[in-house]
This record gives structure tokens, C-alpha cells and sequence, in this order.
């Protein structure tokens, strides 16, 4: 009996010991959302050099399994369908809100010194504020290669809170500049869709995250669009702002009041002349 007894609690140790090393890969494999084939026994082990601990990628076709591939009408309807959302909201805010040229009429040149400086810096660091965000995109990219990857890696809770903060930033950023631009240019029918527009592509573009991440890699496409959509008619709103607070001398076509300030200068040079001449 004691001549057995080494050789029981030595089966008894290895038992356990491949008991553990079952249940270790069975829980690591529910945690990954994925099925980890397990041998059942030692004779099911394969008999080649395989070594568990390599960082070497798995060949056998039998234990990798990949996800099946989107259907067209995900991967190329969905994309399409949302390039359609982004130019319906702008046709229901034309339908419901039409141009009208009798609307409050301001000029931020008469405002005061103080408006004036503010809103000229709250226009300026938000237009730093999207250069990060412009070079936080291409960090990721550079990072993990492409928006697809991306997103793969993120979680749904960050994805939330990403959609969270992004919809607040775009819309509050686009609020404070888009009003007095909108405001001071309310006599040209074309510069009233700046704002409107770079609005919606903010949302077109937030909504395209979850189609990259969830539907199809396609969606980027819908993503640069819009990118490119906000940027520019920020861009246009902070030159238009930023030229009609910080340069009154500079005298555009789009100004309200380019007649009678053209008209004005006029008269300067002219009693300048004057001026030169009595001299």
C-alpha cells in the first residue's frame, strides 16, 4: 500500500493539474467572447513542436475562426444611406426655417471694445481647439493603423462617452461662432447655410463612428466627408469673424455695409487731397 501511495497522490496532482489548465482556458475564452478548443485528453494534443508560450501566430484553420462578411446592404447601403441623412436634415431645416432677409440686423463693428476682443478669442481657441482634434485623428491613425482598428479596439463605454463629449463640443463650438456670423452676414442667402451645414456634418460625422465600428469600415468614407464639411465652414465662419472684429479697415464684397463705407473713404482721400493742396 505505501508503495502505491506516491504514485495515487502523483495521478491525483496531475489530475488537478490538467482540471485547472481546462478551466483557466475555458474562462479565458468566455472573458474574449470566443471558443478556445481544449483537449480532452493527453492523446488529442498534437503531436508537432507547438510551443504555447511563442508569440507566433496560429496557422491551423481549425482554430481560428473569422466573422462572416457584411452583406452589401451594410456595407455599401449603409454608408450611402447616411450621406442621405446629412443632406435631408439640411432639406427639413430648409423646408422649416426659409431665408428671409428681414431678420435682426446687427453689425459687430459697433459693438464694444469688450464683445468685440471676447468673442474674437473664443473664435480663435476654438479654432485651436479643432487643430488637436485634427492631430489627435492622425495620432490614432499613425497608432493603429486605420480608423477601422481604431474603433475595433475601443469599448462600447468609450464609445459613448467619446459620442457624449464630441456631440457637446461640436454643438457648443458651432453655437458660439455660427451666431454672430450668421447674424452679421444675414443679408447673403449663401452664408446662412455655413453654419446650419457644418452642424450637421458634426452629428453625420459622430453617427459614422458607430457605422465604422459596428457595421462596416465603408462608413469612413462618410466620416472624411464630413470632416472635411465642419472644417471648412469653420474655417470660413473664424476668417469671416475674425476679419470683421480684429481688420474694420478691410472692406469685402459680403459686407452689409461696403457702400457706404467705400463711399466714406472716399471722402477721406479726397479731403486729404484737399488738405494737400491749401498746404
Amino acid at each position: 500500500m505505501r508503495n502505491w501511495l506516491p504514485t495515487l497522490l502523483l495521478m491525483l496532482v496531475c489530475g488537478l493539474g490538467l482540471f485547472g489548465a481546462r478551466s483557466i482556458a475555458q474562462a479565458a475564452a468566455e472573458a474574449d467572447g470566443g471558443a478556445v478548443p481544449v483537449p480532452a485528453s493527453a492523446a488529442e494534443v498534437p503531436a508537432d513542436n507547438f510551443d504555447f508560450f511563442s508569440d507566433a501566430p496560429v496557422q491551423s484553420a481549425e482554430i481560428v475562426e473569422l466573422p462572416p462578411e457584411k452583406s452589401r446592404w451594410l456595407s455599401l447601403g449603409g454608408p450611402l444611406a447616411l450621406f442621405a441623412f446629412f443632406f435631408l436634415v439640411l432639406a427639413i431645416i430648409w423646408w422649416l426655417v426659409p431665408f428671409s432677409s428681414h431678420s435682426v440686423d446687427i453689425n459687430l463693428r459697433n459693438f464694444p471694445p469688450a464683445a468685440k476682443r471676447g468673442i474674437a478669442l473664443a473664435v480663435a481657441m476654438f479654432g485651436i481647439a479643432f487643430c488637436f482634434g485634427a492631430s489627435e485623428i492622425w495620432y490614432q491613425l499613425r497608432l493603429h493603423g486605420s480608423a477601422e482598428a481604431y474603433f475595433a479596439q475601443m469599448s462600447l463605454g468609450k464609445l459613448i462617452a467619446f459620442t457624449h463629449a464630441h456631440l457637446f463640443g461640436f454643438t457648443t463650438s458651432f453655437f458660439i461662432i455660427g451666431i454672430p456670423f450668421s447674424m452679421q452676414f444675414n443679408q447673403l442667402q449663401l452664408y446662412q447655410w455655413v453654419f446650419p451645414a457644418g452642424l450637421a456634418a458634426s452629428l453625420t460625422d459622430v453617427m459614422s463612428w458607430w457605422g465604422i465600428k459596428f457595421l462596416s469600415p465603408n462608413f469612413e468614407w462618410v466620416s472624411m466627408f464630413c470632416g472635411i464639411v465642419f472644417s471648412v465652414s469653420y474655417l470660413w465662419m473664424l476668417i469671416g469673424l475674425l476679419r470683421v472684429l480684429l481688420f474694420p479697415e478691410v472692406i469685402w464684397a459680403s459686407d452689409k455695409d461696403r457702400a457706404p463705407r467705400l463711399a466714406a473713404k472716399a471722402e477721406q482721400r479726397q479731403a486729404a487731397r484737399h488738405g494737400e493742396g491749401d498746404y
